[in-house]
């Protein structure tokens, strides 16, 4: 017979493709001593993340109801959907979920289930066995508890966290010293996993279990080619990962890794010039010139040497250096068109809120089904303004998430110059706006607020997201002036760098931030969706 006892489920699942190649991993610890009863593993053919994740978390609860079936459960993952669901806190909307999660409520009563959200680096554990069932999958095997390495991989990690860092996320000038100090004096030697074979099993591939299993054998270490530089399969390497298989497989989880937003420390530059006049007054996309700089896509890693500015002395960022661990991982999505778009008129947070237009509401449609098609998104949230709420709702529709207010994300209020042109502005206020394009602190006329003002409020709001959403992809519905803000803070560039990128309506752009203080932008004005 046996007695009550507390036990602690811990599940993951992924997908690489999302739709994919997909798989799960769960593990059972004992709560008072953290030592490992059964691990779970499966390779489950094609499915999305989501799916993955609810099968792997049912794959825990009926390990742990092997074990102990009177037990009391602390189920942690790392998907915020998952939590918030089995929780009974969100909806479940999607039909693909809704028979996963009934199966995973009906495993133990839910008076002794209660379920904990975790950052990704601490589910270590479940999203080993997941890579590896998938990798097992790849080459047509079973996932066998013999030849796992899950355990002792989790431990290693355990036992290299890292210090907690200091300072806030997003920083560059910070993290950048952060990096410099770690990197003074040492080469990285990131570990390497061995690529396999290639192959594709059937579907369904019988799951495995092992009762009271531990790792038999540990990873090897090798020293290489510093993760990220040209040619080597990836540009960050966790030294307390080491994946089995190709060292380039993506992420297990719906994370920041997947996809389009896992290119690596991207830089956006470009020198060609637009005609003078060209440029999104709701931003104020116009440089003190008249010109400004069209970036149409981001700077591969591997670009020509002038375009990789680095301080003299220190590794290029995401070559070398200190575990990230998973980052916060905001898409930002500039919303659709209203009818000030087109006619270039400063449109911000003091104005008359405008609606989509007809183009706008198509724009919203079709970026709401490019994010559904790559599958990263966890969590929206989105400017209280009316265009973005409209774009959030229609991603938001597709995705079956909610969507989050976050006042932080509105536009500058550009006070009387709202519903203006450029071109009337100049007309009716030139001192004003000569003032605004040669210095951050200018505000224009009539009280709005500066672009000082709105760097200021918008480090907050990164800040306060990243600490919120760790490990996580969240989609930042937003304007113009906030999108620019953040990528010019990411990569540490002065005010005046905000007149010198091009951000259309409905674009996507991404940046990472990092647990150290670094982040990276992955991607700027993509328009691929909209063509």
């Amino acid at each position: 017979m046996t007695s009550a006892r507390e036990l602690v489920v811990e599940a993951d699942g992924g997908s690489r493709g999302n739709p994919g190649p997909a798989g799960y991993g769960a593990v059972v610890l004992d709560a008072a001593t953290g030592e490992t009863l059964a691990e779970a593993a499966e390779y489950i053919g094609v499915a999305t993340n989501n799916v993955a994740e609810y099968k792997g978390l049912v794959a825990g609860l009926k390990a742990a109801r092997e074990l102990f079936p009177d037990a009391t459960v602390h189920v942690r993952m790392d998907s915020k959907l998952v939590v918030e669901q089995m929780s009974g806190r969100w909806k479940i909307k999607h039909p693909d979920m809704k028979p996963l999660a009934a199966e995973a409520g009906r495993v133990f009563p839910a008076g002794r289930v209660r379920y904990e959200w975790i950052p990704r680096e601490r589910n270590k554990h479940a999203d080993r066995l997941a890579n590896e069932a998938m990798d097992a999958g790849r080459l047509g095997r079973r996932w066998e508890p013999s030849g796992s390495t899950a355990s002792l991989d989790a431990s290693a990690a355990r036992n290299a966290a890292a210090p907690p860092p200091s300072g806030p996320p997003g920083d560059a000038r910070a993290g950048a010293a952060r990096a410099r100090a770690a990197l003074s004096g040492t080469a990285g030697t990131p570990s390497t996993g061995t690529a396999g074979a290639s192959g594709t099993p059937a579907a369904g591939t019988s799951g495995t279990l092992a009762v009271g299993a531990s790792a038999r054998a540990s990873g090897t270490s090798t020293a290489g080619t510093p993760a990220g530089t040209p040619g080597s399969p990836a540009a960050r390497t966790s030294d307390a990962r080491t994946d089995t298989g190709a060292g380039a497989r993506p992420a297990t989880d719906d994370g920041p890794n997947d996809g389009l937003f896992a290119a690596e420390d991207v830089t956006a530059t470009s020198s060609t010039p637009v005609a003078s006049g060209d440029f999104e007054a709701e931003a104020g996309a116009l440089a003190p010139t008249g010109h400004a700089a069209r970036t149409t896509g981001a700077t591969r890693a591997d670009a020509p040497a002038s375009t990789l500015v680095q301080p003299q002395g220190t590794a290029p960022q995401g070559w070398a250096g200190p575990d990230m661990g998973a980052p916060a991982t905001f898409v930002l999505l500039r919303h659709g068109e209203t009818a000030l778009t087109p006619e270039k008129r400063f449109s911000g947070s003091g104005g008359s809120d405008p609606e989509l237009s007809a183009a706008g509401l198509r724009q919203a449609e079709a970026v709401a089904a490019a994010l559904a098609a790559r599958g990263t998104i966890q969590e929206i949230v989105s400017s209280p303004l009316t265009r973005c709420r409209q774009t959030a709702a229609a991603v938001a529709a597709r995705l079956g998430l909610d969507v989050r207010i976050e006042q932080g994300l509105r536009e500058t209020d550009f006070g009387a110059w709202e519903g203006l042109t450029f071109g009337e502005v100049r007309e009716r206020y030139p001192e004003d706006l000569d003032a605004w394009l040669a210095s951050p602190k200018a505000a224009p006329t009539g009280g709005g607020e500066s672009f000082a003002t709105v760097a200021r409020r918008v480090a907050a709001t990164r800040d306060r997201l990243t600490a919120a959403h760790a490990g996580r992809t969240v989609l930042l519905v937003t304007h113009v002036t906030p999108i620019k803000t953040l990528v010019r803070l990411a990569l540490g560039a002065p005010p005046e760098s905000l007149f010198r990128m091009e951000l259309s309506a409905a674009s996507i752009s991404a940046v990472a931030y990092y647990g150290d203080g670094n982040a990276s932008v992955r991607l700027l004005n993509d328009t691929s969706h909209l063509r």
